[in-house]
């Protein structure tokens, strides 16, 4: 755009307060409204007047941080009347209300109605907690195990996460029974592939001989985009004991859900 007479300078022009000279002493700090002052890019931008002479950048101060450092020590009497800071060529300064698009933003990510702005100048959707995705699966083929290590019911479903920070919530309903020498037990858990999400000895519970319908369930953190399987697994207290799955062919189900996990 074209300009009649000199083009004009954009920046930020700033008077900075009011600096009171010590006897004997060459460095001071620089405010703005009680604030240290670092804002400009050179000592260029200063104009210094010392006792009612502007002073030379570099030769007579320099400034560096928020100190600016006279050449020499001031005295008793000396007054420093102004320090004013011109902006850069370059530098907008503050613009003005409601001026600023999301186009003008260096924030990365998805910048529309369903994003937020977050601290670490991203663009994220709000929160977590949505429903990603649902696998369920059924069997009611009756199993059973006399194992006194966990052992698959055959009740199972495979997910794959679509974000390490997702978390999955399983399910899961079966009839099991403890059967065999009085007083022994049976324990039931889930497992994420070969790891048991419940306690390694007990799992999720225990069953004292009789048929009992178990409701295990958990959110669990697999932190991965590769599918995992979630199983229904029991075991015995004993030998001599019998653990059932699906008992008498009762369905049993297990449901996976992705929870889109908070950012």
């Amino acid at each position: 755009m074209a300009y009649i007479g000199k083009t004009p300078v954009l920046g930020n022009f700033v008077k900075l307060d009011a600096i009171s000279v010590v006897n004997g002493q060459a460095a001071y700090t620089m405010q703005n409204g009680g604030v240290n002052f670092t804002s400009y890019d050179n000592v260029n931008q200063f104009l210094v007047s010392l006792n009612g002479i502007l002073q030379s950048p570099t030769d007579s101060f320099t400034v560096s941080g928020s100190t600016l450092t006279f050449a020499s020590n001031l005295s008793t009497g000396d007054v420093i009347d102004f320090v004013m800071v011109l902006g850069n060529t370059l530098d907008i300064g503050t613009p003005s209300d409601n001026t600023v698009s999301l186009a003008k933003l260096t924030a990365t990510g998805t910048k529309d109605a369903t994003t937020f702005l977050r601290g670490d100048n991203t663009f994220a959707e709000a929160g977590g907690g949505k429903v990603l995705q649902v696998v369920t699966a059924t069997n009611s083929t009756a199993s059973d195990t006399t194992s006194t290590s966990f052992t698959s019911s055959g009740l199972e479903a495979s997910i794959t996460p679509s974000s390490t920070s997702n978390k999955i919530l399983v399910i899961t309903s079966n009839s099991v029974e403890a059967a065999g020498t009085s007083g022994l037990s049976s324990y039931f858990s889930i497992y994420r592939d070969s790891t048991n999400l419940g306690d390694s000895s007990v799992g999720f519970g225990v069953i004292y001989s009789g048929i009992s319908i178990v409701n295990p369930t958990i959110l669990d953190s697999p932190s991965t985009t590769s599918s995992v399987t979630y199983k229904f697994m029991g075991r015995t207290q004993s030998a001599s004991t019998t653990t059932y799955f699906q008992r008498y062919n009762a369905l049993g189900t297990i449901t996976l859900l992705e929870i889109a996990g908070w950012k």
